[in-house]
């Protein structure tokens, strides 16, 4: 699949491929045609990743939206002009957008399900929380579903990288934290050892050779050079930015610029090396290129263009920029959040703490109650036990299905003894 600019320019998931450095055996070699390397898609980090990614797949099979799509501008993407261009697609491609939206509706039918069932509430109400589809149309993909996904993929694309520096933060504070708390469980001399010991594991971190600042001159240069193999004296910018367009859509979107960086932090990082963190050195490189979209994006597309990438070659930063500074310069945090954080982790052990003494009491209250059901369990066993035993002691009545009659005249004392007895011995046979 191979998104346009125009879409993308909003969305900024233009690049399907990631960028890889270019080998070049010799310095003037002639390009040889070979086939484009196998597509492999980049994940946006949205939670509909898929889903988009999809509606845009399937909307490029029409030949009249892929050519709106191929003139739109991200004005007319974003006020929503471009959306209207739906109602003129082809009968097969509103079938397949309507089977995608029943597939959306139903993936989050599942995910709340599996949350909420227990809270017994609406699912269609709570569908409304999702702003990428219409949620009062769970059928059918209609013009506002397409403005409403490009609209919420748009801002959720311009709060991912904060979302991301707040991660990072959060994970050094913890990391900090669970320093502090591994050093306070040692005696002093153990302690003093440690301590020594992280000292020159950060010292020996910050001895790296020189980082340059990124889309500077030296540092494209010596991409060229040293990733390119091309002589560093025949630097050209347009002929860079031509080779590190690996999808020849023309422009270098945010894969493509941080695939640049791999030289500059691999001076700062190596994963054999215990004091290099590689956590540290993707923030690092999302650093870098938020550096370059601000220096050099001119229009704010989160796009590169020709045009936008030979003016940056023009202007002071690109000769003679500012020494750049690493993470290990300047602190993620301050010592008030950190202070903050640790209080926000010992409300949530507290809670924790809670929550386990709870489920702690209704684990001996279950006890509590099937110890009684044993014990309950167990006397009726009992009476039903002895019942048994009583009901085959005891002989059954052999009582005749005629009833006895007496007869009408005894003639004497005797005659009657003799009746009753035989009424006895009827009724009760030995």
């Amino acid at each position: 699949m191979e998104f346009k600019p125009g879409l993308l320019v909003l969305l900024s998931i233009s690049a399907v491929v990631w960028s890889v450095p270019i080998d070049r055996s010799a310095a003037n070699q002639e390009p040889k045609d070979e086939p484009p390397p196998p597509e492999e898609s980049v994940d946006t980090g949205l939670y509909y990743d898929r889903y988009l990614r999809e509606v845009i797949e399937v909307l490029e099979t029409d030949p009249h939206f892929r050519e709106k799509l191929q003139t739109a501008n991200a004005e007319d993407i974003k006020n929503g002009r471009l959306s209207k261009e739906l109602d003129l697609v082809g009968h097969h491609v509103r079938t397949r957008l309507d089977e995608l939206k029943r597939q959306e509706v139903s993936r989050l039918r599942m995910l709340l399900k599996a949350k909420l069932d227990s809270l017994q509430m609406d699912h269609a109400s709570l569908l409304k929380q999702f702003e990428h589809l219409d949620p009062h149309n769970q059928n059918t993909f209609e013009a506002k579903d397409l403005e409403l996904l490009i609209s919420t993929a748009t801002k959720d694309l311009e709060n991912y990288d904060a979302e991301r520096h707040e991660e990072f933060k959060r994970y050094e504070m913890l990391k900090e934290h669970e320093r502090r708390e591994y050093l306070r469980g040692l005696d002093q001399e153990k302690r003093e050892k440690e301590e020594k010991k992280m000292q020159e594991l950060k010292e020996k971190h910050r001895q790296h050779p020189k980082v340059n600042a990124p889309g500077s001159v030296a540092q494209l240069r010596e991409v060229w050079e040293e990733t390119d193999g091309l002589d560093p004296q025949e630097f050209n910018p347009k002929t860079f930015f031509k080779l590190h367009d690996t999808n020849e859509d023309g422009v270098l979107d945010e894969q493509e610029l941080e695939a640049l960086f791999t030289k500059e932090l691999e001076k700062v990082y190596d994963p054999k090396n215990e004091e290099d963190d590689m956590m540290e050195m993707e923030e690092e490189r999302l650093r870098m290129r938020e550096h370059i979209m601000k220096n050099v994006d001119a229009n704010g597309d989160r796009l590169v263009s020709l045009d936008e990438f030979l003016k940056s070659t023009e202007t002071k930063n690109f000769n003679s920029p500012k020494e750049w500074e690493t993470l290990d310069a300047q602190p993620a945090y301050t010592e008030d959040e950190l202070q903050r954080f640790e209080a926000e982790l010992r409300d949530k052990e507290e809670e924790l703490k809670r929550r386990a003494e709870t489920l702690r009491q209704e684990q001996e209250l279950l006890k509590e109650r099937g110890k009684a059901l044993e014990a309950q369990r167990k006397e009726y066993q009992q009476v039903i036990t002895l019942t048994s035993k009583q009901s085959r002691g005891t002989k059954p009545l052999n009582v005749p299905l005629q009833p006895f009659s007496l007869p009408r005249s005894w003639s004497s004392s005797w005659s009657r003894l003799l009746g009753l007895s035989r009424i006895y011995l009827s009724w009760y046979p030995v």
